[in-house]
């Protein structure tokens, strides 16, 4: 998962965030390079600062010495329609995808290479970058796409043809799914780590859908908030048993996923205030759900309201300062078992790893905090 800002991370250089397939560290791209960082413990491994130019895609191929970059920002060090395969041993580009649009993103595993266009994903062989696939999808400016890290198992996430839709490549099995996903266009998608599973968003980012990639089957319907909220990024644990959620309005939700998804059994408690998207979670094995969650077992799934059906969220955590402006944040749970903690990486340059009490939820506890890029850096 990551962030493209391009200038609209006010007093930064920032422009492009993301961490890498396994999330124990990040990259940054800057108006004069990229920098990686490790995030436990947190520090600076890497830098690179070029003489001519910003990236504004850096995209990491686990921790080794591979990266794939597109310039980016006032003065790009590539054309933006340009994938450069980077080596950093040998400090140069070893390789170059051209295009007739804007690259929009960019996604490696150690087997594939796949790049968004707005239109187009085009996957190639990552070893001599020979083109396998090409896939057609609805407009795509964010260039949404998820990719399986797991080599047993290449899957692939990415729009469909219509508004809403998502369509799902098993190419390790040649098989396709295809998901209504969301009635609204989506904003958001992530795999987890085997692409057994896919999360979803919409751009009203009320709700947040798990799928099955094989059967497309629906399983778990989550509440994230009352009112509209641009949802930046989903994620799965290692385990797949959580799944974490960062909107603009400078929340992160954590839920938990169950043996029993939309089932009507389980406990209640009352869904959190209108105005605020992060609520205080009763202590609970299970993510909260409505006073008037009994009733979806009663009525037909057809006649029985998503505010009723949904689970609202296990645990939260509030970013310092986002009560008055809206936050860009993506976050993540790292490689850890029996997960406990997350990291989360705001736009303006602010890295949080936090911790959550797996038992009793609520809210979550800060356990550090860097500042990994500033406005007035100079060297």
């Amino acid at each position: 998962m990551a962030l493209r800002l391009d200038g609209q991370s006010q007093g930064s250089e920032l422009l492009y965030v993301g961490f890498n397939q396994d999330q124990g560290c990040f990259a940054c791209g800057t108006d004069s390079g990229f920098r990686i960082f490790n995030c436990d413990p947190f520090k600076q491994t890497y830098r690179r600062d070029f003489t001519n130019g910003g990236i504004g895609i850096v995209e990491m191929l686990f921790r080794c010495n591979i990266l794939a970059l597109v310039g980016g920002g006032r003065n790009p060090r590539y054309p933006p329609n340009k994938v450069m395969i980077w080596d950093d041993h040998q400090n140069r580009c070893i390789g170059e995808l051209s295009f007739r649009t804007e690259v929009k993103s960019v996604r490696m595993s150690r087997e594939r290479v796949v790049v968004v266009l707005e239109y187009n994903i085009y996957v190639y062989n990552f070893a001599d970058l020979n083109l396998l696939h090409t896939i057609e999808t609805v407009s795509n400016p964010k260039g949404l796409c998820s990719l399986c890290a797991n080599s047993a198992n290449c899957v692939l996430a990415c729009p469909g043809l219509q508004k809403g839709h998502i369509r799902v490549e098993l190419f390790h099995i040649t098989r396709s799914t295809l998901i209504s996903a969301h009635e609204s266009s989506l904003s958001c998608l992530a795999l987890n780590i085997d692409g057994t599973r896919l999360a979803t968003a919409s751009e009203r980012g009320t709700l947040v859908r798990v799928w099955d990639t094989s059967s497309g089957e629906r399983l778990y319907e989550l509440r994230r908030g009352a009112e509209p909220a641009e949802i930046q990024c989903l994620s799965f644990d290692v385990e797949c048993r959580w799944l974490i959620v960062s909107s603009d309005h400078g929340t992160i939700h954590i839920f938990r996923l169950g043996e029993e998804p939309l089932a009507g059994s389980g406990p209640t408690s009352p869904p959190p205030s209108f105005t605020d998207d992060a609520h205080e979670a009763a202590p609970s094995t299970d993510n909260p759900r409505s006073n008037f969650a009994f009733l979806s077992g009663l009525l037909p799934k057809s006649l029985t309201p998503t505010y009723i059906q949904s689970q609202w969220s296990f645990a939260q955590f509030r970013l310092p300062g986002s009560e008055k402006t809206l936050t860009r944040s993506i976050a993540a749970f790292g490689q850890e078992r029996n997960a406990r903690s997350f990291m989360v990486i705001s736009a303006d340059g602010t890295f949080f790893k936090c911790s959550f009490d797996p038992a009793k939820g609520g809210e979550c506890s800060r356990e550090d905090w860097q500042r990994f890029l500033t406005a007035d850096e100079d060297d």
